[in-house]
């Protein structure tokens, strides 16, 4: 039975019988560290217009955790395989094309976008392909996701990958960046001047927030949940930081009337902290993606007419908040899921010159991919986490050719 060695590169289009791939079943849903364990698996078969990649490096998500805890709802609903293979995000080589691909060929060089779609009925062709009765999240309402050495994708999902990262920070971007870009540029349509308040400022889409802001003009108001991510913040160039451990803002199941007149006391505590960096004014725009905890706040401190544009919910997807501060002040809500393949190109291009980084935390050997997860489940990183699958985490290999991966476990630089 043919397999190839991982952080290894064949010759261009050979192919195993087999890969590796760290795999979730359904009788081990759980932590990451439960979930997630390495197997041999068989390759994806490749149809008409789908791409077969050998994945080089692959980006850790939250939806990774929720994926492996099967909760809010378990993964093994949202497709027919009897295993789940997760991971939204890759760089990686593309190793076989199927019938009527005819943008890409076999050794081109790309990064891998999340968003599939049917790509034929009218909303694909007219409107936005995120409106396709057929729309999935490649790597989690799909199995054959980048945690392995191959993976499958449709050729629509494929972008470039830009020349000047190498293959871990190319793989670290694609999810949260292009989700960030969606929600600022087309949802809340960010305008130079806004003031706009970013919750989990120093998370994987924070980060991409912060500096897309810069990017446009606005300015962004960081919220982390302690000092030591301050100085963190500083070096995205943002100065207007509040720190959220110093607030019950909370909202907790059950809570009584007390609590509930002591957490409306600290939004408004919440609220002039924020107009204090602001020189009196309340934000524009809100990016929203914690959910339960932090929903009421975010409506309650939008300015008049302002907007609140939300991706997720980590901390829970059952909201509950006053709406008289939305009808009253005639504020919206923007919901905004990942973004379609123009608007991918578009966001990619702007890494490609270099005006938006990749903020690469950690990266870790292919096994320790479990870890990674736990980490993210228990918001004990910054920035983006990369897993080294064919290309090497350590000392980089004969395809790194340009910057030198951060050795694995460790610091980016």
């Amino acid at each position: 039975m043919k397999t190839f060695d991982l952080y290894t590169v064949p010759e261009l289009g050979e192919l195993p019988d087999r890969m590796q791939a760290l795999v979730i079943r359904p009788d081990r849903e759980g932590t990451p560290e439960k979930a997630m364990k390495l197997e041999e698996v068989p390759l994806p078969p490749v149809g008409p217009g789908q791409v077969l990649v050998l994945v080089m490096a692959a980006g850790v998500n939250f939806n990774g955790v929720w994926a492996a805890r099967g909760k809010p709802v378990s993964v093994f609903k949202m497709h027919g395989e009897p295993f789940h293979i997760a991971g939204s995000d890759a760089s990686g080589i593309v190793w076989k094309v199927g019938e009527g691909v005819q943008r890409w060929k076999a050794g081109d060089e790309v990064v891998v976008h999340c968003n599939q779609s049917c790509g034929q009925c009218p909303e694909c062709n007219g409107l936005d392909p995120l409106a396709c009765s057929d729309q999935k999240i490649w790597g989690y309402e799909t199995s054959w996701g980048s945690f392995a050495q191959f993976t499958r994708v449709q050729a629509q999902q494929l972008l470039p990958k830009p020349k000047r990262l190498n293959w871990m920070e190319a793989a670290s971007y694609g999810l949260t960046y292009f989700t960030a870009y969606r929600m600022l540029v087309h949802q809340a349509d960010v305008q130079p001047g806004d003031n706009v308040l970013v919750w989990g400022a120093a998370g994987g889409l924070g980060v991409f927030a912060i500096q897309l802001c810069k990017v446009l003009g606005a300015n962004p108001i960081g919220v982390v949940s302690s000092d030591a991510k301050r100085d963190f913040l500083a070096r995205l160039g943002c100065d207007r930081v509040v720190v959220r451990e110093g607030f019950d803002l909370a909202q907790r199941p059950d809570e009584t009337p007390e609590q509930a007149k002591r957490r409306t006391s600290e939004m408004k505590r919440f609220g002039s902290e924020i107009r204090k960096l602001t020189g009196g004014r309340d934000p524009d725009v809100v990016f929203e993606h914690v959910g339960r905890e932090t929903f009421p706040t975010s409506v309650f401190v939008a300015k008049k007419f302002g907007k609140i544009v939300i991706c997720g919910a980590t901390t829970g997807f059952d909201l509950q908040f006053d709406v008289r501060h939305l009808w009253m002040r005639q504020k919206q809500i923007l919901g905004s899921h990942f973004c379609n393949a123009y608007q991918a190109e578009r966001a990619n291009r702007l890494i490609e010159e270099g005006k938006i980084q990749p903020v690469l935390d950690r990266v870790f050997p292919f096994h320790e991919g479990p870890i990674a997860h736990e980490l993210m489940a228990t918001n004990r990183h910054r920035g983006k986490m990369a897993i080294a699958v064919q290309a090497r985490a350590a000392s980089g290999d004969a395809t790194e050719s340009r910057s030198q991966a951060p050795a694995a476990g460790h610091r980016a630089a």
